[in-house]
């Protein structure tokens, strides 16, 4: 059960994804939602005293305004389809560093919605690496996270990517615990551990499943999870995965290394990302 759904409102190609998933689950949960924007003008600022141009400063200031406009149609957009759903929502519109922002509003909410590839804007992290944002703020806290892609799909098929760790078993833990979509099809898979290992892993996390009334599908895959974790779930047609990470050490870079920033930016279907 969830109670309050905080989405991001950034007037990216994902907001309209995330904000249909987040009305949605209000709806069966019962939830209220808070629409969130954020705009760095410090960012801009120090873009602008970089550039050293008058001309760069120019086009700094209209794609502020830019992200603004999108920004204010997403919160149209959000507030039409929550009123249309009949839910109790709310709108913070922030600005200042958009970490910061999040991990403060974080707090009191249960579940937290966002875009795979994007939250605020089209560079919200400058020049770092964008697919660092979701696991920088799942190590501050911000969890559990709902990740979407572009296209929004009905959630029928959950595939719960398990290695074994303390990290990944929570994450399982905590989705089946949410209970967030009703009637779902579950699929337990594992990677490279020794046959043995893998079917003890795997019979235990079904058995736990099987508390929540779900009988999960296994699958032992003998291959590396950096290489077939996606493919997997494309072959099996799921419609979320389900990773888990740890304070110190994000599970989803440690189940697969280097390919963590490749899953984020090539998944096609959402990502459920917890402790």
């Amino acid at each position: 059960m969830i109670a309050r759904i905080l989405v991001g409102l950034g007037g990216t190609p994902f907001t309209p994804t995330a904000i249909r998933y987040a009305v949605e689950l209000a709806q069966v949960h019962q939830a209220e939602v808070l629409g969130m924007t954020v705009i760095d003008r410090r960012r801009l600022g120090a873009l602008t005293k970089a550039s050293g141009t008058a001309g760069d400063a120019v086009q700094e200031v209209k794609r502020l305004d830019v992200m603004k406009k999108q920004q204010e149609q997403s919160i149209e957009d959000f507030e039409l389809a929550c009123a249309n759903a009949d839910l109790q929502f709310d709108v913070a519109r922030e600005s200042g560093d958009p970490f910061e922002k999040m991990i403060s509003q974080a707090r009191y909410y249960d579940l937290m919605i966002f875009g795979l590839r994007s939250l605020f804007d089209y560079d919200v992290v400058g020049s770092a690496a964008s697919s660092d944002v979701l696991t920088r703020l799942v190590s501050r806290g911000v969890r559990p996270i709902l990740a979407v892609s572009k296209e929004h799909r009905p959630i029928h098929r959950a595939l719960l990517a398990y290695s074994g760790s303390m990290e990944s078993i929570k994450a399982i833990r905590r989705f089946m615990q949410m209970q967030l979509w009703p009637d779902l099809s579950v699929k337990i898979v594992t990677f490279e551990h020794p046959p043995e290992i893998a079917h003890e892993l795997l019979t235990d996390a079904a058995d736990y499943c099987r508390a929540f009334g779900f009988e999960a599908e296994v699958e032992h895959v003998a291959g590396s999870p950096q290489e077939l974790l996606l493919q997997h779930a494309t072959d099996w047609n799921a419609d979320v995965i389900v990773v888990g990470n740890s304070v110190k050490r994000i599970w989803l870079k440690k189940l697969l290394g280097e390919t963590a920033m490749h899953v984020i930016k090539n998944a096609n279907v959402p990502l459920f990302l917890s402790q």
